[in-house]
């Protein structure tokens, strides 16, 4: 096996084919939530917010393992701002210099 076939280009094959993806609209699976449900998101996002603006971030790129997004979850809102101000309160320990 030679260069040449190891970084080669492949033939095309009419067999080949990719299935369109299926759209769904987000209406559709997004769950409707009760007014307890919602006050205490609406708890977690100001807990996140100020979390955040604490901590100098200046974005936050998160996934979920449970298909439901971290953005409409409370627990994972909550877990999210307390790992921020944990790497805050690291970042300020006397004698460390603070990243950035």
């Amino acid at each position: 096996m030679g260069l040449r076939s190891l970084f080669g280009r492949r033939q095309k094959t009419a067999a080949r084919t990719v299935a369109a993806p299926i759209a769904v609209s987000a209406s559709a699976t997004e769950e409707r939530l009760t007014p307890e449900e919602l006050s205490e998101l609406q708890e977690a996002w100001a807990e996140f917010a100020e979390a955040a603006k604490d901590s100098g971030a200046k974005s936050v790129h998160a996934c979920t393992r449970n298909g439901k997004p971290w953005q409409k979850d409370p627990a994972a809102l909550r877990n999210m701002a307390a790992l921020l101000r944990r790497v805050r309160d690291e970042d300020t320990k006397p004698g460390t210099e603070p990243a950035g």
